[in-house]
């Protein structure tokens, strides 16, 4: 559950370490679009699975769906997982890091500028 979280954090905020570390763009660039897509596609994420997999080496039960729906939406959405949500959720990654992104391109460039 822990890598997971960590996961999804990741997708919506790891654009901030390119103030420091430029280089994370290679590793975030394709998981902010996996995650984009898996959201608009209805994908399983494929740590699910592995999850599920330690969850009955651990003599516990595995869950049905994915990650969001098994632990985020009973608190935020208790209706359940629907594809209007999936792809609000999918736009809300993509609106978030398109800001970060751009501010980071802007700041960028003006920085170059007066160099």
């Amino acid at each position: 559950m822990l890598l997971h979280a960590l996961f999804i954090l990741f997708v919506l905020f790891g654009a901030l370490f390119l103030v420091r570390f430029r280089w994370s763009v290679l590793f975030h660039l394709p998981a902010a679009i996996w995650g984009m897509l898996s959201e608009w596609n209805g994908w399983v994420c494929p740590l699910t699975p592995l999850e599920n997999r330690f969850r009955l080496l651990a003599d516990e039960t595995p869950y049905s769906g994915g990650f969001i729906d098994h632990y985020l939406l009973p608190v935020i959405y208790p209706e359940g997982l629907t594809r209007d949500i999936q792809f609000t959720l999918g736009m809300i990654v993509l609106g978030i890091n398109l800001c970060f992104y751009g501010y980071f391109v802007y700041f960028s460039l003006a920085h170059s500028k007066n160099n």
